[in-house]
């Protein structure tokens, strides 16, 4: 059935097809089925490995979307890729989601033109679901749109409350934009222009929010453009890594520090998955009509699964139609004369 198959990029990302064959086989017995796009010659050796109850399937083809392809010049051929016939699927009903390591650029160009955006929206958004210290945060946008205009960060606070209201669900939520600081007089010209308008609008937005708040989860939604979005989200990815790197030199430096180290396992176990960046992994491509779901370039097999497990979550728990429906509701209630925010 349509809504238990979810389409593949086998070979998408730095690490493919290795990590995302791994991935993959965390899932024996999950009731789902992979469509695994790419060449037949490279993904069957890994996909004999994995355990009986992993439903996969091959499709085969051997045109690659690589990292460095420019996003105009690949576009001539890469509805052909292992990129695009993925896309194709969720457009064709095949498959319910599709999932990608791949080139972050040419997966949202792709997916646009073959599944177009949703009405109303000009333009779509990476969204992820982030951990904080209150509680997780919706961000957005994490790095496909890096010039936006205000209707662009309009549209992302409408999607970004929807996103906030199906997955946390609860009505009431909190939106906010990032800028250099929470006071008004601060910020560029977009984000001010942008926070008069979410002011008369959105009851549920609540002002300016700086980039510490990211790990605080002291609103529901972030709303940034998609430059400012991915610098922010590396940031906190590289941080978490070299946190992480330094404490195990420390608890290994000596035979008291390894000792420590034992005693603390527990509650070591705990921070380091709280701060592991691949436990997180996973962003909708939201603003396009169907479920499109970006895995990190980098990721190993830890973060592609995680990436699939998030997509379920989605699927199970129909975030996608609750989405859609919420964004026409919100864009009914914050219905305004586009001319007033050019």
């Amino acid at each position: 059935m349509p809504e238990k198959t979810i389409a593949i990029d086998g070979m998408g990302g730095d690490r493919a097809p290795d990590s995302v064959v791994a991935g993959l086989s965390k899932f024996a017995d999950s009731g789902y089925r992979f469509l695994v796009f790419g060449d037949e010659g490279k993904l069957r050796p890994h996909l004999d490995l994995l355990p009986s109850g992993v439903h996969c399937e091959i499709r085969h083809t051997d045109h690659v979307v690589t990292a460095d392809m420019e996003v105009a010049s690949a576009l001539r051929d890469s509805k052909k890729s292992s990129m695009g016939l993925a896309i194709q699927s969720v457009l064709s009903g095949e498959s319910a989601a599709v999932i990608s390591s791949g080139n972050t650029g040419l997966y949202m160009a792709l997916a646009k033109i073959l599944l177009r955006t949703m009405e109303g929206i000009a333009r779509p958004a990476i969204a992820s679901i982030l951990p904080g210290k209150k509680g997780p945060t919706v961000c957005l946008d994490l790095g496909a749109n890096t010039e936006c205009d205000v209707k662009n960060l309009v549209d992302f606070a409408i999607m970004g409350e929807a996103i906030a209201r199906s997955a946390f669900n609860r009505e009431e939520v909190t939106v906010a934009l990032l800028n250099i600081g929470s006071e008004e007089v601060k910020g560029s010209r977009l984000v001010k222009k942008t926070s008069e308008i979410l002011k008369k609008f959105m009851e549920s937005y609540v002002g300016f929010v700086e980039g510490d708040d990211f790990g605080k989860g002291s609103v529901d939604v972030i709303v940034t453009d998609g430059f400012t979005g991915n610098v922010a989200l590396k940031t906190m990815e590289g941080t978490a890594k070299y946190l992480t790197s330094e404490l195990k030199k420390s608890l290994d430096s000596g035979i008291l520090a390894r000792l420590g180290a034992c005693l603390a396992m527990p509650s070591l176990r705990r921070l380091s998955q709280k701060m592991d960046p691949r436990l997180h992994n996973g962003a909708i491509l939201v603003g396009l009509n169907g479920v499109v779901v970006k895995s990190h370039g980098n990721s190993d097999d830890v973060g592609f699964a995680n990436a699939v497990k998030f997509t379920m979550d989605m699927l199970n728990n129909n975030m996608f139609l609750r989405i859609r429906h919420q964004l026409k509701q919100a864009q009914q209630h914050y219905a305004f004369d586009e001319t007033a925010i050019q």
